[in-house]
């Protein structure tokens, strides 16, 4: 495991591109209304990234195992897709009820962040509603543990904790990871660990760190595209996500739009 620490100058870079990257996906939340493309989404992002005059991250990225290059700037999950959604290959419209993730990589001035909402299309149920709130306050507790003399496994406890007090379940198989030189890096990021274990986090780190919940089992399975994985039982799927930089006082949260911690 090589994991590449990140000086001050350019924590900084990533904290200007995350003001930037929280802006764009606030206005890609406020448009996911019914009858809205997901193609209408990736268009938008990608107007708003050359606007900015920044490139999208996971555009053309091909990650260790994948038969092809990613072929849009966003993921965008609909309901029973947890991460990886291609919104420009197959067109859909959102519907009235829909929940729908939101994910996007950001390079801004050569460096990457990472980081996702999920929103309700309209009105959504209370099962829905009761997803949202616990899968982002999950993504919550583990960035408050996300401190110097931690570890990773630290951050996963503190998931698996607010998780293990409500009916959902946790996506196997996935977790977060180290962000900026490239989309991924290590150390990776367990949403279940134990305390204590795991690389110790230190001044420099930054980590992608993201939550995904099922409202049924944790079992996942990857569609045709190569890309896109849903849950086995067809249940709801939410997830959220921020890249968080290590400090000698705790961390910054770079993708939230606001000066950090």
């Amino acid at each position: 495991m090589t994991i590449r620490l990140k000086t001050r100058e350019e924590i900084t870079i990533m904290q200007e591109g995350g003001k930037r990257h929280a802006q764009i996906l606030s206005e890609l939340a406020s448009i996911a209304k019914s009858g809205v493309s997901t193609l209408a989404l990736e268009e938008e992002a990608l107007a708003m990234i050359k606007a900015m005059g920044d490139e999208p991250a996971f555009l053309g990225y091909q990650p260790s195992g994948a038969k092809r290059p990613y072929p849009a700037a966003l993921c965008v999950s609909i309901n029973n897709e947890i991460v990886h959604g291609i919104p420009n290959e197959v067109e859909r419209l959102l519907k009235e009820g829909d929940i729908v993730s939101i994910d996007l990589g950001l390079m801004h001035r050569g460096l990457i962040t990472d980081s996702a909402v999920t929103v309700g299309v309209g009105v959504i149920d209370d099962e829905a509603r009761k997803l949202l709130h616990i899968t982002k306050l999950a993504l919550d507790k583990g960035i408050e543990v996300a401190k110097p003399g931690n570890t990773v496994g630290d951050i996963g406890y503190a998931i698996a904790q607010v998780v293990g007090g409500s009916k959902f379940s946790l996506a196997e198989d996935l977790a977060g990871h180290g962000v900026g030189y490239s989309v991924h890096e290590d150390p990776f990021v367990p949403n279940v660990g134990e305390k204590g274990e795991g690389e110790k986090l230190v001044p420099g780190m930054v980590l992608a760190i993201e939550p995904m919940l099922n409202t049924g089992g944790p079992e996942i399975k990857l569609t045709k595209d190569g890309y896109t994985l849903v849950t086995r039982d067809g249940s709801r799927s939410a997830h959220f996500e921020h890249t968080v930089a290590i400090t000698e006082k705790g961390n910054i949260i770079l993708t939230s739009g606001s000066e950090g911690i």
